[in-house]
């Protein structure tokens, strides 16, 4: 589908990328046609290095030959520039939008480090540590939303409503296309380790 304002839009990705199946995610509610280069991350091409010089990294968002990158600021982008092409994304309270960007910032800034960490561990004790890092944020942020909005978020059985969310979360269309299969990433993790 063609929306108001879409031009030429290339996302630079890798499947198993939480950051850039956040972006597909957003361009998918947004209803915007986009073609998507998976990146070879251990051999990045030419136009990812041009496109983002200073990390080096995924995801990158290329509309009318103009890179956006990080995933926080693509998805912004992406819900101001194509904002009659469906849904928000991000709510239009002020205080609400702020509240996501924390939280979204939180996840990039601790829990994402922590959890990569224990792929890149070189021993069992480092992972060990690394586990205890993600968890110890996990429940950081489990009771934050808990004392916010008085849900717990980590045991379904004590939290019907989230196991609910979560069921619907993998029922939307946007999901359903982007989201990569859980034996996928977990090879991938597991050729990442031995190489």
């Amino acid at each position: 589908m063609a929306v108001a304002g879409e031009g030429d839009v290339k996302l630079l990705g890798a499947a198993v990328s939480p950051f850039a199946v956040l972006v597909r995610m957003a361009l998918e509610l947004k209803g915007v046609s986009y073609e998507y280069v998976d990146e070879d991350m251990g051999n990045k091409s030419e136009l990812l290095l041009r496109s983002n010089p200073v990390h080096k990294k995924v995801p990158v968002l290329i509309h009318d030959g103009k890179p956006v990158c990080e995933s926080l600021a693509i998805v912004e982008f992406v819900d101001e520039l194509w904002d009659t092409a469906g849904r928000c994304i991000l709510p239009a309270d002020p205080y609400q939008r702020a509240v996501a960007r924390f939280w979204a910032a939180y996840t990039d800034d601790k829990l994402f480090p922590a959890y990569f960490g224990i792929q890149k561990a070189a021993t069992e004790e480092g992972r060990a540590e690394k586990v205890n890092e993600t968890i110890a944020v996990i429940r950081h942020a489990t009771g934050a939303f808990s004392r916010m909005f008085r849900v717990a978020l980590v045991d379904a059985a004590k939290t019907p409503l989230f196991a609910a969310w979560a069921g619907r979360f993998r029922e939307v269309e946007a999901a359903k296309e982007v989201v990569p299969d859980a034996d996928k990433v977990v090879e991938y993790f597991k050729k990442k380790r031995q190489g």
